[in-house]
């Protein structure tokens, strides 16, 4: 199995995971790393198609788990052709919940790699995940070191634990290829003061007094309406945002 992102935040338990079950594992770098137990590295660049011949080369399942702020469309182009032409099986792509209702110019990107997948020709399998835990913690870390708190007004962020995500990926990958599968989120949606309120307390911080913001246009009425939260048939996973704070911070 291939797995682009192999050395990020979900693929470092992704990979793991994969191996515990007996499976050779090849992660696409973008750094040189020494192969070891069962894992092996190939260097490469998705954004300028450096190393994706070699990396999909033999390869019949790819975990595409690879992203970033910008140029995750052509990227997962770049990694399709390749695959495609390799003749691999299974494609499975992690995705973002909210990507066909929010209208911000990174969740059009991640949408249009979903299309790209989808359009690749290869039996496929999409999983769309609420933001993890982790990026929610970086996120409340920056905004409590400010001296009040800005609370966009309807914001609500849901955020799983990375976990569990990649405990559903690879069920997914070992599986036969499904489409797109109902959405993963954590077990409950938070405003960025609940989401604050526990992390303060942990580190023994006082409380910050909240500036309530307004989050103007379309995206401000997609997000106040909940389009990247959980919808109905959607699975909720069982670790908390406290349990993870707890876990993390004690």
């Amino acid at each position: 199995m291939l797995v682009t992102g192999g050395t990020g935040t979900l693929g470092s338990y992704v990979v793991p995971l994969l191996r515990a079950v007996g499976h050779q594992v090849r992660v696409l770098s973008r750094r040189p790393r020494p192969a070891a137990d069962g894992i092996s590295y190939v260097t490469g660049d998705l954004l300028v198609g450096e190393g994706i011949e070699a990396a999909v080369a033999g390869a019949r399942t790819v975990l595409h788990l690879a992203g970033g702020p910008k140029g995750d469309d052509a990227a997962t182009r770049t990694l399709v052709r390749a695959a495609s032409a390799a003749g691999v099986r299974h494609l499975v792509y992690i995705s973002v919940i909210g990507v066909d209702r929010v209208p911000l110019a990174w969740l059009r990107s991640k949408r249009d790699a979903e299309r790209a997948v989808a359009e690749s020709g290869i039996a496929w399998t999409t999983l769309r995940a609420a933001q993890f835990h982790d990026l929610a913690l970086t996120m409340v870390g920056k905004m409590t070191k400010l001296p009040v708190l800005p609370v966009p007004g309807g914001l609500r962020l849901q955020p799983v634990d990375s976990r569990e995500v990649a405990a559903r990926l690879v069920d997914l990958a070992l599986g036969a290829p499904a489409g797109l599968v109902p959405d993963l989120a954590g077990p409950r949606p938070y405003d960025l003061a609940a989401l604050a309120r526990p992390y303060l307390d942990l580190r023994g911080r006082r409380r910050r007094p909240t500036l309530p913001v307004r989050i103007p246009g379309k995206a401000g009425r997609a997000y106040r309406a909940g389009a990247n939260l959980a919808q109905e048939g959607a699975h909720t996973g069982k670790h908390t945002w406290e349990t993870f704070l707890t876990e993390r911070l004690a």
